[in-house]
């Protein structure tokens, strides 16, 4: 589960007052999203082979990750050129930090489910991000309680993974994570239709957090279901 630097408190004391984005913003923001989501998958198809040693290595990558997202985007912002470099090392990074996911699904012979998965997520990500645009209702207060929640959730990931290793606590977890970040789709889209983002890179990316971690929850309830275990 990734997390990422929003804004809690300046956009919800900014709420519907802030002007709304413009076309040319939204459409950036949406194809920087696509263009993210190539990375993650060129990451994903040219570390596929080595997926053991990624496994070796998770934990490095996924500090490489962090340090990206937090420090390299955080430093970047407002600095044309960088910031694309720098959102695109992030997303190709959690390409390949899905490899072992990815070669486990495969290695149950249900790659199919990749597929699925990506597209029950396109799905439900387009129902969510077009309820935000056009609702009447303001989700901007929903900032601070969803950012605690993934907090507890996190925690929850965390314990259960080093201590518990429970797979029924697995399961009410990862079904956490798609609802919570389902959430955050509606709260992120209707931020950013509100103007709450001064660079379409920052928008792209808290889209493309909320997208990959309903992905990774989605792909992964699909493979407990059809697992033989």
């Amino acid at each position: 589960m990734a997390l990422y630097d929003r804004d809690y408190a300046s956009t919800q004391e900014i709420g519907y007052v802030q002007e709304s984005a413009s076309v040319d913003f939204m459409k950036k923001t949406y194809q920087l999203l696509a263009a993210s989501m190539i990375a993650a998958a060129a990451g994903a198809y040219i570390t596929m082979p080595y997926a053991m040693a990624v496994m070796q290595y998770k934990w490095l990558i996924f500090g490489a990750e962090l340090l990206v997202l937090f420090f390299g985007l955080g430093l970047s912002r407002g600095k044309p050129g960088l910031n694309l470099a720098m959102l695109f090392l992030f997303t190709f990074l959690t390409g390949v930090s899905l490899v072992p996911l990815l070669a486990t699904i495969i290695g149950m012979g249900n790659g199919a489910l990749i597929g699925n998965a990506f597209l029950m997520t396109s799905v439900l990500f387009g129902a969510l991000s077009l309820f935000a645009i056009n609702s009447k209702t303001d989700f901007s207060s929903w900032g601070k309680p969803l950012f605690i929640v993934m907090i507890v959730v996190l925690v929850a990931s965390l314990v259960n993974y080093f201590f518990l290793q429970s797979s029924l606590m697995h399961i009410f977890i990862t079904a956490a994570i798609l609802i919570l970040f389902g959430l955050f789709t509606i709260y992120d889209t209707q931020n950013i239709a509100n103007g709450a983002y001064d660079s379409p890179v920052d928008a792209a990316v808290s889209l493309y957090l909320d997208f990959l971690n309903m992905f990774t929850a989605i792909l992964q309830l699909l493979g407990i279901m059809g697992s033989d275990d």
